[in-house]
């Protein structure tokens, strides 16, 4: 299994480019960034300088959506970067939440969505792409290389994740939806003639180390609550076109039963105001949080579920201690060891 780390693009540049090359010093894989151009900087411009400072670890938003930029602009983008740090980018993307609603804009389309996914990845890849009764590719990017993992929630983007993604991104460490989310994906897959087990699977949540005591446990749970108000955007998406008792699991819908709006200025922060009617429970199974041996009890279950990657949220008063223990004592729990002799 891969290790990520997911950060807001907060100002300064420079402390995104520190924690990337700590989480590279770390041996995690893969350094996410949220894709808000209002609420946040600009990604593509940090991967550029992150880039330019490693040496291994790939970088990409979780998540960017098809409407707020040209879909050709976007491919360009990631062309432009693999030609020049060799193919170390990955496109995680969805519908758009944030970056549109901020603006009181709507997600795109299904149909749009669908569409997006193969515009990005074939011009990435250096194949060509019929738009607007022209076949357009970008003649320079030969060799680029660039996956794309959907990131999704209800039954039809579930299946578009299946159907048409290299991975498939949930934003959720709940480990009764994980196993349904990735069942769905999987049977998505199959049926459009997909080997399932090529879909990568990628569980994204917070995560937060602690020493064991329950002072430290109860303050773990306060910095990770606003998660659960994120996820009860989407979850308030799904209820609303589907119901609560249709196909999604009741361990997804019935918390939000309490919601009562969301304020996008404090979207993803700790200690927001508009979060109380996430319980606790709800943060103890969306997260992983705990000591180092609890945290390996659930990494351990999301690999038997077929977890390709965890990609933990670093959204909190302990970043490079989170870091550090993972990078010492949980990656490489789930590295395979070379032996020296034999």
């Amino acid at each position: 299994m891969d290790f990520g780390v997911v950060i807001q693009a907060n100002p300064p540049a420079a402390r995104t480019v520190s924690l990337a090359k700590k989480a590279e010093e770390h041996k995690f894989s893969h350094f996410w960034t949220y894709d808000s151009h209002i609420l946040w900087q600009e990604p593509y411009v940090l991967y550029s300088l992150i880039l330019d400072q490693t040496k291994r670890i790939t970088v990409g938003p979780m998540v960017t959506n098809p409407a707020t930029r040209d879909l050709t602009v976007t491919a360009s983008t990631y062309a432009t970067l693999n030609h020049h740090f060799g193919n170390r980018t990955i496109c995680g993307i969805g519908r758009g939440d944030s970056s549109l609603r901020v603006m009181n804009k709507k997600p795109v389309t299904l149909r749009e969505f669908r569409e997006s996914i193969g515009i990005i990845r074939e011009l990435s890849n250096s194949r060509s792409v019929s738009i607007n009764d022209a076949e357009i590719r970008l003649p320079w990017s030969e060799d680029s290389e660039l996956d794309v993992w959907v990131a999704a929630y209800g039954p039809k983007a579930l299946a578009i994740a299946g159907e048409t993604g290299d991975g498939f991104i949930l934003q959720c460490g709940d480990i009764e939806i994980t196993e349904w989310m990735i069942r769905t994906v999987r049977e998505a897959a199959a049926a459009a003639g997909r080997d399932p087990d090529e879909v990568d699977i990628c569980v994204a949540a917070p995560f937060y180390v602690t020493d064991g005591s329950e002072e430290q446990y109860r303050h773990a749970i306060d910095q990770c609550r606003w998660f659960g108000g994120m996820v009860g955007n989407h979850v308030a998406d799904i209820v609303k076109r589907y119901g609560s008792d249709g196909t999604v699991p009741r361990a997804l819908t019935d918390y939000i039963e309490g919601r009562e709006g969301y304020d996008y200025n404090d979207h993803g922060r700790s200690g927001n105001s508009h979060v109380d009617f996430v319980p606790d429970e709800i943060v103890e199974r969306f997260c992983v949080i705990g000591t180092p041996e609890q945290h390996e009890e659930k990494l351990r279950e999301y690999e038997k579920l077929g977890v390709t990657q965890f990609a933990g949220y670093l959204d909190h008063d302990n970043k490079e201690e989170t870091l550090r223990v993972y990078g010492e004592r949980l990656i490489p729990a789930f590295t395979k060891r070379v032996q020296a002799k034999s």
